[in-house]
């Protein structure tokens, strides 16, 4: 998530969220940094019953494995799977029918590894959720290992998800690819999540293989994802930032229905400074 406020300037207000489609006949795969789940709990469990999603990948987790809240969850009717790390990051699934965690190191070799990969499948997809390093600032080693984590997932890519297989690249990648993605571009443009090196990071990571699947339906400015929290107004005034996605490959845009980011959550009480975005896609 950014750190970095943008300026205020005026922005175009986002339309309200689509409703779920009747039924469920679609597959409903959801991403959303909760920036700490347990102080998110309500809101997510309420979101959860609510929408009904088939699958939502969780960032920001902060919480360590032995700590994380399954119970409640689980005591709602869902299944969970993490990766976790205490104060910092983390990623899960939660779902309706049990995943199981594939994959959770991008670095296997590395002991130390952060906690912001975690790959499963459901129904046939494969799901990568990712927690991409926010930067920090644009001379510092953070940013050095942001880029660096960009093009060493690059490589898993290119290693382990075929054009033609069925994949969905998600979470919060820290990254707003053009100027209609954050509400201030010119005061922001040494932000190391508008930094051009961190655009063309994103860009190398997407070629050749995913798409942007929230541009596919909608082209225009104004919709965002995450809103400061330390900024007040900036949530009723839509100074934000996109920089939460869901990415498809060939088959998986082929597939999608609709797409839309629920700005509601954002504006309930003690809510994340993210919100949900969901994608629907044909089975």
């Amino acid at each position: 998530m950014p750190k970095a406020a943008p300026k205020k300037t005026t922005a175009v207000k986002s339309k309200p969220a689509a409703k779920a489609s009747a039924g469920g006949a679609n597959l409903k795969i959801v991403t959303f940094n909760t920036n700490s789940i347990r102080a998110r709990m309500g809101i997510l469990l309420d979101w959860l019953k609510k929408e009904s999603p088939d699958v939502v990948g969780i960032q920001e987790t902060k919480v360590q494995d032995h700590e994380f809240p399954k119970e409640a969850i689980q005591a709602a009717g869902w299944n969970v799977i993490f990766h976790g790390q205490k104060s910092y990051n983390g990623v899960a699934f939660i779902s309706k029918k049990p995943m199981t965690i594939l994959e959770n190191r991008l670095y296997p070799k590395d002991a130390e590894e952060q906690a912001r990969f975690l790959v499963s499948e459901y129904d046939g997809v494969k799901l990568i959720n990712t927690y991409i390093p926010q930067g920090f600032d644009i001379e510092s080693e953070k940013y050095k290992y942001k880029l660096k984590f960009y093009s060493d997932l690059k490589k898993y890519f290119d290693k382990n998800v075929p054009l033609d297989s069925d994949a969905i690249w998600m979470g919060d990648l820290n990254v707003a690819p053009t100027e209609i993605d954050l509400n201030n571009p010119k005061g922001n443009k040494d932000h190391p999540c508008f930094h051009i090196d961190a655009r063309e990071a994103l860009a190398a990571t997407m070629k050749g293989k995913w798409t942007d699947l929230f541009r596919e339906k909608e082209k225009g400015p104004g919709h965002y994802t995450f809103w400061d929290m330390r900024q007040p107004q900036v949530f009723a005034k839509n100074l934000g930032w996109r920089i939460d996605f869901l990415m498809g490959t060939p088959p998986m845009v082929a597939r999608l229905q609709k797409i839309w980011i629920d700005t509601k959550p954002r504006g309930l009480e003690k809510p994340s400074d993210h919100t949900f975005l969901i994608g629907e896609f044909s089975r």
